[in-house]
């Protein structure tokens, strides 16, 4: 596991389609499958490793360990664009350890399905 990215959105529909599309447009690996994290843990997280005030609360949250660099997957999120915010918590952030502690005990999301990625293949 490299990194984490915490997901913020407005709905649990708008969740589900930036995780899906972390993976399907974006390319990046799951470490685990997604966990729920509390919206109110997810705006903490925001305000601790973005060092802003939180502008607006969300409703729906996810965390999901990544095996992708965090420059890699922060370079995704610029050309991806998902509808919901998108935190790259990475081990130069002071609440990095204490999500790798607490990972594990976190559910699976609920309602989640990933999303069917074609292989490439050779042509």
């Amino acid at each position: 596991m490299e990194s984490f990215a915490v997901i913020r959105a407005d709905d649990q529909a708008k969740l589900n389609t930036a995780i899906s599309d972390l993976q399907r447009h974006g390319g990046l690996t799951f470490a685990t499958t997604p966990r729920e994290l509390s919206p109110s843990t997810a705006d903490k997280i925001l305000v601790q490793v973005m060092k802003v005030p939180l502008k607006k609360a969300c409703r729906a949250a996810a965390l999901v360990s990544l095996n992708d660099d965090p420059g890699v997957a922060i370079d995704v999120l610029g050309r991806i664009h998902p509808p919901a915010h998108v935190i790259i918590v990475s081990s130069r952030h002071d609440i990095y350890a204490k999500i790798t502690d607490c990972v594990s005990r976190l559910p699976d999301l609920k309602d989640y399905v990933a999303p069917v990625i074609p292989k490439k293949t050779m042509t």
